[in-house]
């Protein structure tokens, strides 16, 4: 809480300081974020072994689970601050889109603190804090912001989306997938590979066994859907599946590496090449890499040196801030919340929202 004692000190304007809450999926996260970028706290309660045993997320029991670990969440959070309630300013929770009963856990707990506390109290969009992400204090020394206008590649489990931002609150919508989202299709066919959940970390570990010093075995396809910026990744879990089907059939060794590599190249192939056609033709200075899937090294490097030929440069949060965690919920909360924006009591999950597109408004 140095910062905010500076501050202080200092006279310079008064930071804001929000407790943000993130329980969408099956993590259950609270951090304490000041001004939308400082990091005072962020502790995440994972459920992933849980799950692993199913192959994919149990809606019923992820938020069971998050009913039990939201307040030890909350005391932990206030005790890596080393702050208790005078330190909170707002209160922020994530509203959509989510699991419908994952969503009410958190959705719930934070009007009820602001509520109790007399606190103003906002709900953040989860795709929209993915994208805030970006804007976190991550290293020891304080980092530019990103400069408008950016370009977003939102990838993660259920959402693979080209998103073009002229400022603060103004997205459009270039691109998405039109069936399975690239960290959705990293899922299936890491099943397919009998490589266990969750599948993005599972491939690319296998994929880093593979031995480079030969030709790949396998090939398989990109859709391109040509003259749009959309993502079709259904057809590559499929010819994956098939592929994996006839080499069994034949009685042959199937080398988990090489498909693993051959896959997670696919994806990265189709992903990075229309994110780099989309940001040279908007002229964009800066690419922000968000979700899940932007955890990937593969897509990391593919875009760092396609980008960089170009010489526009790529912004990615470390790994810790590109999965489901509270920071980003209280980064992304803080620009609203400055902008006078507020939700009142009555807010109500919304499982399937989407971000407020200007495509959609007008």
């Amino acid at each position: 809480m140095a910062r905010m004692k500076q501050r202080a000190r200092s006279g310079e304007q008064r930071a804001l300081r929000v407790l943000a809450i993130e329980s969408s999926c099956d993590e259950t996260g609270v951090a304490l974020i000041e001004d939308g970028h400082f990091i005072h706290a962020n502790v995440v309660a994972s459920q992933a072994s849980i799950h692993a045993r199913y192959g994919g997320v149990v809606p019923e029991v992820a938020s069971r689970h998050q009913l039990e670990a939201l307040l030890p969440v909350l005391e932990t959070a206030f005790a890596e601050a080393g702050a208790g309630w005078e330190s909170v300013d707002a209160i922020a929770a994530t509203y959509g889109p989510g699991l419908a009963g994952s969503l009410l856990v958190g959705l719930t707990a934070g009007k009820t603190l602001a509520l109790a506390r007399g606190l103003p109290f906002i709900g953040v969009n989860h795709l929209e804090a993915h994208i805030y992400a970006n804007w976190l204090q991550t290293g020891e020394r304080d980092q530019a912001a990103p400069e408008f206008p950016l370009l977003a590649l939102v990838v993660s489990g259920a959402h693979s989306e080209l998103v073009y931002i002229a400022e603060h609150g103004h997205y459009e919508l270039l691109g998405q997938t039109r069936d399975d989202a690239a960290g959705e299709a990293f899922d299936k066919v890491a099943r397919l590979l009998g490589l266990g959940y969750p599948g993005g970390p599972a491939i690319q570990q296998a994929a880093a066994e593979r031995d480079r010093s030969r030709s790949n075995p396998y090939t398989l396809p990109r859709a391109w859907l040509l003259g749009t910026w959309d993502f079709s990744f259904s057809g590559l879990k499929t010819a994956t599946g098939n592929l994996l089907a006839k080499a069994r059939a034949r009685g042959e060794e199937i080398a988990i590496p090489d498909m693993a590599d051959a896959f997670q190249d696919a994806v990265v192939d189709a992903l990075a090449t229309k994110t780099v056609r989309a940001a040279v033709e908007r002229g964009v200075r800066e690419v922000l890499l968000a979700g899940g899937v932007a955890a990937n090294l593969a897509l990391r490097a593919r875009l760092r040196a396609d980008l960089g030929a170009h010489g526009i440069a790529l912004r990615y949060p470390p790994v810790a801030y590109c999965t489901d965690n509270a920071a980003m919920i209280g980064a992304a909360a803080y620009f609203h919340l400055r902008r006078g924006e507020r939700h009142g009591y009555d807010l109500e999950p919304r499982p399937n929202l989407q971000l407020p597109f200007a495509s959609a408004q007008g």
